[in-house]
């Protein structure tokens, strides 16, 4: 097997939890085999690059091995390279600094809450 469809394979590596998401998010324009968007049934070879939006995450990923069956979390990390940036920390600890076990927020630590959480 030298190619499999991109939709099979983003669901056997894990990145999504059933194979219909997996389509849907081809059909949607959420995945992309090398830059360009991709239908399920692109196929994808081993050197390929797979970018994903997985949960208000992009995930860019770069394909190893090939596989069409959905196996254990530990054989499907070594099917593929993951190449995402890591996430930016956010420091939160100065947004709304309360007191712990101080109680319910007042009416104007609320509007200041919903405020910062737009």
């Amino acid at each position: 097997m030298d190619t499999t469809r991109v939709d099979k394979w983003v669901w056997a590596i894990r990145l999504y939890k059933t194979r219909a998401d997996a389509t849907a998010a081809c059909r949607g324009g959420h995945v992309k085999v090398n830059g360009a968007s991709a239908k399920p049934a692109t196929p994808v070879r081993v050197g390929d690059r797979v970018e994903a939006h997985v949960h208000d995450t992009n995930r860019d990923v770069e394909v190893a091995q090939l596989i069409d069956k959905r196996v254990g979390a530990a054989v499907a990390a070594t099917c593929f390279v993951d190449h995402t940036p890591p996430a930016p920390e956010v420091d939160r600890t100065r947004v709304a600094p309360r007191e712990r076990g101080a109680g319910r927020p007042t009416k104007r630590e609320r509007r200041e809450l919903d405020r910062w959480r737009g």
